[in-house]
């Protein structure tokens, strides 16, 4: 390839992008103002100033849609993550960060993410957290967590490390949907629990993880891994 055609393949890649964010940013404002049922494919590429063969191009549906707002929220969270912990060593205080910065990045979102659970919520729904569909942004967070405790000063015996940041996806879970329904000003009782249990699950990991407990933990750990 010649260094003009490589420039021109350049500049076509660097187009691409920003239609395809175009019509990313275009959509969540949609979502957040006329709900994720009333928002068609249509009204997104009309309201982007795109043809729908080129919405459709970018995202097959509304669904792929929300999978890449799932995306992007994780990515939001990791880069605040990164500044946050900093130094922060014991598991208590990297799980707290953890999930703060987590409720501080998802906040401009939570109107739309209250639309959004309607829909989430069905088992059947590939905008599921659990789905076959959200699996690589799950996967991805799940991982975030794992350096969280990899990057902590915790003694974690090797077969719950191994299950322990999926155990802690499912906590972050929890908190998000409490976060959800949270109508408290600031969202501060969401804020209020996540301090708590970030607390709770880090001592309940420390008892865990005690060696007098291995047989305990081991009938857990089975029963954990027979329910999924």
């Amino acid at each position: 390839m010649s260094p003009q055609d490589a420039a021109a393949e350049t500049a076509l890649t660097g187009r691409g992008e920003q239609t395809r964010r175009l019509i990313l940013e275009t959509a969540l404002r949609l979502f957040k103002e006329r709900g994720y049922d009333e928002t068609t494919m249509r009204l997104i590429a009309e309201t982007a100033g795109v043809s729908l063969g080129n919405a459709y191009y970018y995202f097959r549906s509304k669904e792929h849609l929300i999978q890449a707002y799932y995306a992007r929220s994780n990515e939001e969270h990791v880069a605040a993550l990164e500044t946050a912990l900093g130094r922060e060593r014991t598991l208590a205080g990297r799980l707290r960060v953890f999930i703060r910065t987590k409720i501080d990045t998802s906040e401009a979102y939570h109107r739309f993410a209250g639309q959004l659970f309607r829909t989430a919520a069905d088992p059947e729904s590939p905008l599921n957290p659990f789905s076959d569909a959200s699996s690589a942004v799950r996967e991805a967070a799940i991982g975030v967590l794992a350096r969280v405790v990899d990057g902590s000063d915790a003694k974690v015996p090797a077969d719950l490390r191994a299950e322990l940041p999926r155990l802690l996806w499912m906590w972050e879970m929890g908190v998000i949907l409490y976060w959800i329904h949270d109508r408290s000003e600031g969202r501060a009782r969401t804020r209020k629990l996540a301090d708590r249990t970030a607390e709770l699950v880090a001592k309940l990991v420390a008892i865990a993880s005690n060696p007098l407990m291995r047989p305990l933990r081991k009938m857990a750990l089975e029963l954990i891994e027979d329910v999924r």
